[in-house]
Parts: C-alpha cells; structure tokens; sequence
C-alpha cells in the first residue's frame, strides 16, 4: 500500500451544515430540551454572523425529519425525537446535500410503489380527505400558472401517510426536499406538464378510493416516467 492510499478525502461543511451541528450539540447535550423554543432567525443571524437564508434552510431540513417542529405563537421548537433515532437523521441530513439525483429518485419511486399500494388498502376517509385536499391546493396553483412543486410534494406526502407505515414517510421526507430543489431549479415542471399532472393525480387518487392498489400503482408509474428520464439524462 502507498503512503498517499493512507489519506482521506476532506468533507468541507457547508454553512447550512455548521448551523445543524450546533444544534444537533445543543440537543444532545440536554441544553435543548423536546419543547423548548429556538430563537428568531433574526437573532440566530445576528449572532452567527450570517443570512438568514441559510438559517432558515437548516430549520427548514430539521423541520422535514421532525426534528424541528412549528406550533402556532410559539415559533420553532424542539419535537420529542429520540436521540439514537436523531442521530441517524442528523447523519442523513448532511450527507444528502450533493445527492445522486437517479439514485434519490429511484429510491422515491420504489417507496412510492409501497405506499400507494399499501395506501389502497390501509387507508381512511381522514385520509382521502387529506389527500384530496393536498390535490385541491395543487390544482389550485397549477391552474393559476403559480409555482406549485411543494403542494405537488404534499400531495404525495399525504399518500405515504395514508399507508400508515412511519419509515416510510420519515424516508420520503428525508429525499423529498432535494428532490424538489432540483426540480425547481431545473425547471422540470413547466406548465404543460403541471396540467398534465392534475389529470395523473387525479387518477392516482381515485384508484386508492377504490382500493384498487394494482391500479393506483400503475398510475403512479406513468406519473413518475418522464422524471426517471429526467434524472437519467442529468
């Protein structure tokens, strides 16, 4: 073995990273307790020395794995996630951030396949009401011509949920934001395919009224084509 097979390649963290050790510190240490509040993205940002945007990119990473939670007149607080548990998270958090994008999308479709499926038979009406309304929202923006990626986001989100499987949801929102970032800024949802999109959508969730999980899924499939092309040609 040669001298130089001895080193390792250097990880530099980005300033979102730093952000999201400190308070990963702050929670394991005790310091920051399940309830307590963090401070106003304001004085974070003051106190760090840097934008808010990147204050608000971290919380908002933290928020999407329940690490972090919003409650109404509280601001953002600490959820009871357990530290084993967190700890994998935080790992997942930062290691996501340059992704293979074919490998992230086909790790959301092979979930997705299970929790369409799986939504067709576990599912509610609580449930169809959420996802319908996740649909609404959707339609709602698409038609006006308003960007409409984090609704589409929801909408699928809102399935996961309803195959009542919490891994897979925890997993889903885990790829789901970098998933969406590439989405925005390589604009694959133009308003063609937004309209488009109503129409798979809708099919999608009508097949899980039905419980039809066979069908639901191959809907899903033909949702979801044109972004596994997508992502092989990045």
């Amino acid at each position: 073995m040669e001298l130089l097979d001895n080193f390792k390649a250097i990880e530099v963290e980005s300033t979102v990273d730093k952000i999201i050790i400190q308070i990963r510190g702050l929670i394991v240490s005790g310091y920051l307790k399940p309830g307590d509040k963090l401070p106003s993205e304001r004085k974070l940002s003051e106190k760090l020395g840097i934008g808010r945007a990147h204050i608000r990119e971290a919380i908002k990473k933290l928020e999407y794995v329940g690490i972090l939670g919003t409650l109404p007149q509280s601001g953002v607080v600490v959820t009871g996630v357990d530290i084993a548990a967190m700890e994998g998270l935080f790992s997942n958090i930062m290691k996501i951030d340059k992704p293979d994008i074919f490998s992230l999308i086909e790790t959301r479709v092979m979930m997705e396949r299970f929790s369409v499926q799986q939504a067709a038979i576990r599912r509610t009406d609580e449930d169809i009401i959420a996802i319908q309304k996740a649909l609404d929202e959707y339609n709602s923006k698409s038609e006006l011509g308003l960007p409409s990626e984090n609704e589409d986001f929801i909408f699928h989100l809102r399935i996961a949920e309803a195959c009542h499987n919490s891994v897979i949801k925890t997993m889903l929102l885990i790829i789901l934001p970098d998933i969406m970032n590439v989405y925005i800024t390589e604009k694959v949802c133009d308003d063609e395919r937004k309209l488009k999109r109503i129409n798979e959508h809708e099919a999608i969730l009508q097949e899980i009224v039905n419980k039809n999980g066979n069908k639901a899924e191959e809907h899903l499939m033909e949702h979801l084509h044109d972004v596994v092309n997508f992502s092989r040609n990045i």
